[in-house]
């Protein structure tokens, strides 16, 4: 069984990387986490029935998103030219990361997911900055939603399993999840450059934020089938990650949940293709001091926006601005490994 798993983590992690399956992502990471609970012999009806509709509410906020989108894309354009010729570029950039990432854990990551698309279709940003912004965002997006147990599963998970207060999250990793929301804020106003100006498009005169603007008001919107298409594609993301993480679960539960919390730390790397959810479940304990716990968690939040399986808002993004891995991994790769070593050193010193 453990050989089994190996093979399909090794698999999951490299796979999506190669043409055939990058364009065929969702099917593969179905087929990868049916065969992981089939391997793991934990195939249920209840984790079937919890598969099936564990991601319709994802699936739903996604579609709705999108056709409030196609029906208001004017207006939504011009509120966003509106706050981008207000206040210089670079600041509206970081503030659009910061206050995303702040309020994702009272208006969850999802929706913060939602808007962040939505923003960044409209804006005129080449296309390696829009990645950029995109992977800056999701971090930022993934670290917020975890301050309160309505941001993300994995926060609802260890409240509740710890059995402990709403702002019991806030108050543990408040102190480490805001400084690294800002800090990726800062990052993206000094790394996202607006695009070249033309005649085509709207921009603000004070080199703020250029938004697309197609002379016909039709260009550019979505089709209906596109839509459905995409959060389509988003329920079987959802379905395949509960499918590995429930396939992965003897195996997490069999050899990490015994190691040193600092190794864990470095090993809760894996939830950059698993689900984070899963992994808070089996390793979080109440008879974890409050510093074991706080490192575990930080491992998996900061990891989770490594690769886009890792985290909801990776995924909605990238599969609604059709970012594949591997433009994802190298930019997003590196960035999580800095941040996992700055992180692995403030908690050398508070453990």
């Amino acid at each position: 069984m453990i050989f089994g798993l190996i093979i399909i983590l090794l698999l999951v992690l490299f796979l999506p990387f190669t043409k055939l399956v990058e364009r065929n992502l969702e099917v593969f990471l179905f087929i990868m986490g049916t065969l992981s609970v089939l391997v793991s012999q934990v195939m249920t009806w209840d984790l079937v029935k919890g598969a099936l509709v564990d991601p319709i509410n994802i699936t739903i906020a996604v579609l709705v998103a999108g056709l409030l989108f196609r029906w208001f894309k004017t207006p939504i354009e011009k509120g966003i030219v509106g706050v981008s010729n207000a206040i210089p570029y670079r600041l509206f950039i970081a503030l659009l990361v910061i206050i995303l990432g702040l309020v994702s854990s009272i208006i969850t990551a999802i929706v913060a997911a939602v808007i962040l698309v939505s923003i960044i279709s409209v804006l005129g940003l080449d296309r390696k900055s829009e990645i950029r912004l995109v992977i800056l965002a999701c971090y930022a997006i993934g670290m917020g939603a975890v301050l309160t147990p309505i941001g993300e599963p994995l926060s609802t998970i260890v409240v509740g399993s710890l059995s402990e207060s709403f702002f019991y999250l806030f108050n543990l990793l408040g102190a480490y999840v805001i400084p690294g929301v800002v800090v990726f804020g800062i990052l993206a106003a000094l790394m996202i450059k607006p695009k070249v100006k033309s005649a085509a498009s709207i921009s603000s005169a004070n080199g703020g934020v250029e938004v697309k603007k197609d002379a016909d008001p039709e260009s550019g919107k979505e089709s209906y089938g596109e839509i459905i298409i995409r959060s389509f594609k988003i329920y079987i993301f959802v379905m395949a990650l509960t499918f590995l993480g429930a396939g992965f679960q003897p195996f997490i539960e069999e050899y990490l949940l015994d190691l040193n919390p600092l190794v864990l730390y470095w090993i809760n790397m894996i939830s950059a293709v698993l689900d984070n959810a899963t992994l808070a479940a089996a390793e979080v304990s109440p008879a974890m001091s409050e510093p074991t716990i706080k490192a575990l968690l930080l491992g998996l939040i900061v990891s989770g926006g490594m690769l886009i399986p890792g985290n909801i808002p990776n995924i909605i993004a990238a599969g609604k601005l059709k970012i594949t891995s591997l433009e994802y991994a190298r930019f997003a790769f590196p960035v999580g490994l800095i941040f996992m070593v700055l992180y692995f050193i403030v908690i050398l010193f508070t453990l």
